[in-house]
């Protein structure tokens, strides 16, 4: 399922830099530019809670 990009373009890592998010349609994750958390997509719906983030890098 991929995201309406409109809704890309205003979505921000809830984290207090607010940066961008990229999005990996593949792995169905937004990843933050900054800080490199990883927040999953879940039934077409961004899961941005930082305590569910995981660091850029792990494997779930």
């Amino acid at each position: 399922m991929s995201l309406d990009p409109a809704l890309l373009e205003i979505l921000r890592c809830p984290d207090e830099h607010h940066a961008a998010l990229d999005y990996d349609a593949t792995a169905s994750t937004l990843t933050c530019t900054e800080c490199a958390r990883v927040y999953e997509v879940r039934d077409g719906i961004p899961v941005l809670l930082l305590d569910e983030a995981r660091q850029g890098g792990e494997k779930s």
